[in-house]
């Protein structure tokens, strides 16, 4: 498979890879924290990026985020085995070991499997981490002891990332409604996937004075409120899949 050859030759380069100087560190760059695999898609590309000054061994593990009835979340470890054997549903990543140069980049692709009757949602970790010994980054035991030597000389806390990937149901649906109320408004996501208010700000009602952008995402069932208190006026872009469309409430 190309991904696994270019694994393979990531490997094979290491040993050009793995000297570093005093004070030098990997550090990693995810892009976005929120992917999105559309009903047409089955596969994402994750590019992870290197802006440090060391070689980065990046480890990456997927696990599903489950919601209960009150909105409180569980996250459950995938069967990564199983999946790639053809059964079960979930995301796998391909690879789950990066050698990431000092100022380069390498990909992941993750990859769905399963039936996609109801949105599912995962949190992927990027986790650099230092090469043990009989690890599947397979360095020499010299390179290895030379690698760690050298970071824990200069920056020895290695910093990690999640992103979220929501995966859209085969059939995707979207219904937004926007609801007013004399003390507030207030946006319901009725469809079978997620929603987000992008650039979200609520303002005066001459909108020159507002509140900081953010982005919300609101989940299939789920709803965000406003108090009118806060700003009489809500600007948002709203984003329904492929779909955008700028909203103001008054």
């Amino acid at each position: 498979m190309p991904f696994l050859r270019g694994f393979l030759r990531c490997v094979a380069m290491a040993g050009a890879f793995v000297a570093i100087h005093a004070a030098a560190a990997p550090v990693i760059n995810i892009g976005s924290m929120f992917d999105y695999l559309g009903s047409d898609r089955s596969t994402i590309l994750k590019q992870i990026r290197n802006t440090g000054d060391s070689t980065a061994f990046v480890k990456v593990s997927v696990s599903e985020i489950v919601y209960g009835e009150s909105g409180e979340t569980e996250e459950r470890p995938l069967d990564t085995q199983g999946l790639s054997a053809g059964g079960g549903v979930g995301l796998i990543a391909s690879p789950m070991r990066l050698i990431v140069p000092a100022g380069g980049v390498q990909a992941t692709r993750l990859l769905f499997r399963g039936e996609r009757d109801v949105e599912r949602h995962y949190r992927v970790r990027f986790i650099p981490v230092l090469p043990d010994a009989g690890d599947e980054f397979a360095l020499e035991e010299g390179e290895r002891q030379k690698y760690q030597e050298g970071l824990r000389a200069g920056v020895s806390v290695l910093t990690g990332y999640g992103a979220i990937t929501i995966v859209r149901p085969a059939e995707s649906r979207f219904d937004t409604r926007i609801e007013r109320t004399a003390e507030r408004f207030s946006v319901r996501n009725l469809g079978n996937s997620t929603i987000v208010l992008d650039g979200l700000m609520q303002c005066d009602a001459a909108q020159k004075e507002c509140a900081a952008p953010m982005v919300r995402h609101v989940r299939p069932g789920g709803d965000v409120e406003f108090d009118k208190q806060a700003g009489p006026v809500v600007i948002f872009n709203l984003v329904e899949g492929n779909k955008q469309s700028a909203i103001t409430i008054k």
